[in-house]
């Protein structure tokens, strides 16, 4: 297995319900290192410059001011297969279909305001953690 790092966002629902705590818990407890953290309120040039590959979906929009609406909380987390244990941890998209003791069961409200995001691949994960931290910032051990 190999040690990778993804990031984690925790998104303005999430944190309006107090839940950073417990969501962080959860990535520990599966045995997750968070290496970078930090509160932020995104700009709208920050949201869309994130979510660029969005940028021509019908949800873009509704998607960028959710993101805006609220203060987040973005995370470098590193561990053993780390992409993957935190999509598991995360479930799926669309909270009704997410399974029982999941994040975004547990969560998130909607497939629109699902808690968390969390990177999809490797190369996806590297330019996402470096859209919020410059490598000084990420903790490395």
């Amino acid at each position: 297995m190999a040690v990778e790092r993804t990031l984690s966002i925790i998104k303005p629902d999430a944190v309006k319900k107090n839940a950073i705590g417990q969501i962080c818990a959860r990535f520990e407890a599966a045995g997750l290192k968070i290496v970078a953290m930090r509160m932020t309120w995104l700009s709208r040039a920050e949201a869309e410059g994130f979510y660029a590959v969005h940028r021509e979906r019908p949800f873009f929009r509704d998607l960028v001011d959710f993101m805006i609406s609220g203060p987040v909380v973005v995370q470098a987390i590193e561990g053993e297969n780390a992409i993957a244990k935190n999509r598991e941890l995360m479930g799926a998209t669309d909270p009704k279909k997410a399974a029982k003791g999941t994040i975004r069961a547990d969560f998130a409200d909607s497939i629109d305001a699902n808690a968390v995001h969390g990177s999809d691949g490797a190369d996806t994960a590297r330019t996402e953690i470096a859209y919020f931290f410059p490598a000084s910032q990420v903790y490395s051990r």
